[in-house]
């Protein structure tokens, strides 16, 4: 056999064998079970897709538990109260009634009985997800609100940026963050910073930017990051609209190909294994 014989053989051998550990990695990542740990079951005043609806698309997608939010919380009630089989429903109490809480829940002090009466159901995990920016988070009514979820050991959920997450632990060191978004284009850099800041930070990465390139690869920079702390990250839909719905199958077929690109230990931390760590073991309905 001559030399460029040899040559594109073993060109073809490297080829097939590429070829067949990226299939590996695709079959892995199709089998893990996710988590999606932004997802709003918003009714007003009706939900767009029905309880059964919204539950096949978890199903096909082995969505298999959810951070539930919803405006107004009648959503999550009806999720709770369903109990639906193979799916581990983690609710959260939603400060909002209608949308136009987004703008003034900070300082409307009903939104604190909304809260405390929403608590009684007995069955939340946390607050959220809510949405404060800059300095409007420095206020009285939140730190009352950061204080009340501590005193409680729930979670908050925030949409926000540096600023107002600042404020947030400042209110209270003790306070659990789920940052919706992880800071939407903040450098990777400083988001590591952060989360080796504040231990009881983990970051949501729906609409989060930079994670892959034009070619759907893991970035440098995001790729260490998720290796050195694959235990912080969680991801979610944000099924805030109904076009989120409509792309709720290509959203986490986007996040299995980029999960593929990691060690299979880090790749279950973040498809699901995080979310078990912070709000226990998935009953079996």
């Amino acid at each position: 056999m001559t030399s460029s014989c040899k040559l594109r053989a073993l060109a073809v051998v490297v080829a097939v064998a590429a070829g067949a550990s990226f299939t590996a990695l695709e079959a892995r990542s199709q089998q893990l079970e996710l988590f999606d740990a932004h997802m709003h079951y918003n009714q007003e005043p009706n939900p767009f897709y029905s309880l059964e609806k919204i539950l096949e698309v978890f199903k096909r997608n082995n969505v298999t538990g959810v951070l539930a939010t919803s405006r107004p919380n009648k959503g999550t009630h009806q999720l709770m109260e369903a109990k639906p089989p193979g799916l581990w429903v983690v609710p959260f109490i939603r400060p909002y009634r209608i949308r136009a809480d987004i703008g003034t829940w900070f300082s409307d002090p009903t939104i604190v009985d909304l809260i405390q009466e929403e608590y009684k159901r007995g069955y939340y995990r946390g607050i959220g997800e809510f949405h404060i920016s800059g300095n409007a988070a420095a206020g009285a009514q939140v730190k009352r609100i950061v204080d009340f979820a501590v005193e409680r050991d729930l979670y908050l959920h925030c949409h926000c940026d540096e600023t107002a997450l600042l404020h947030l632990f400042a209110h209270n060191s003790r306070a659990k963050i789920v940052w919706a978004h992880t800071g939407f284009a903040l450098p990777p850099s400083r988001v590591k910073e952060l989360l080796e800041k504040y231990p009881a930070l983990w970051g949501e990465l729906s609409y989060r930017g930079g994670i892959v390139d034009s070619a759907g690869n893991l970035t440098a920079e995001w790729r260490e990051l998720f290796t050195r702390h694959s235990e912080r990250f969680l991801i979610g839909s944000d099924t805030w609209i109904n076009e989120r719905w409509f792309g709720y199958d290509t959203i986490f077929k986007t996040y299995r190909a980029w999960l593929a690109q990691l060690a299979p230990e880090h790749a279950r931390n973040i498809a699901s294994g995080n979310a078990r760590r912070l709000f226990g073991s998935r009953p079996v309905n």
